[in-house]
């Protein structure tokens, strides 16, 4: 029964993995001469890194889901 407790957090994680490499696909997209280097590197950057730790929490909640943990709000 844990695949149930997993589902909202894989289909959020995807969500947010495809909005941000949207952003980046959109950065890398534009071939505008007046745009920064420093405007690209850091509208490229910072979605990746974003979408690295999305990807490390979820990580983290599928262990915390298959060691049977549950949240801290639920004990109260």
């Amino acid at each position: 029964m844990h695949v149930k407790k997993m589902i909202a957090p894989i289909v959020i994680t995807v969500l947010m993995l495809l909005i941000l490499g949207s952003q980046v696909g959109v950065y890398l997209w534009l071939e505008e001469p007046d745009i920064s280097w420093l405007v690209i590197v850091l509208g490229v950057g910072i979605p990746l890194l974003c979408a690295g730790v999305s990807i490390s929490v979820l990580i983290e909640r599928i262990k915390e889901i298959r060691s049977g943990e549950e949240d801290d709000l639920s004990q109260y």
